[in-house]
């Protein structure tokens, strides 16, 4: 069996003794078995499935990450993450949770300019004044 954790940056998302695992790296999708040799992956935004000790495939929506298998431990971690047992409802929550995420982001990053131009527009101004 294989220990897998899938962490996000407040909490652990999964945490189970499983037999399997397959992600997709940005060279393409793989499989990890109990006796694959260790190894490091830069995953792609996407679906990891693995399959739990009772023999049922599970899904985990994520966002790019990284993903290291050493020895029985997979370990995944994500800023973004989703668990759900319907590959269907996942979509929907992954589809519905990254917008959110994305438009939070689209905002931050508008208000971190707007900053930044009036700190230009600031110093600017300071050069413009006469000196004394």
């Amino acid at each position: 069996m294989i220990h897998l954790q899938v962490l996000l940056p407040t909490e652990v998302l999964v945490d189970h003794m499983v037999s399997r695992v397959i992600a997709e790296a940005e060279n393409g999708s793989f499989c990890l078995l109990p006796r694959h040799v260790d190894f490091v992956a830069s995953l792609a935004p996407g679906i990891l499935t693995y399959t739990d000790k009772d023999n049922r495939e599970r899904y985990v929506g994520l966002a790019e990450g990284v993903l290291v298998k050493n020895g029985r431990d997979v370990l995944v971690s994500v800023e973004h993450g989703v668990e759900g047992d319907n590959l269907g409802e996942l979509r929907d929550i992954v589809s519905c949770r990254f917008e959110a995420i994305d438009e939070r982001e689209r905002q931050a990053v508008s208000a971190v300019a707007r900053l930044e131009a009036d700190f230009v527009r600031r110093f600017l101004a300071l050069e413009e004044r006469p000196h004394v």
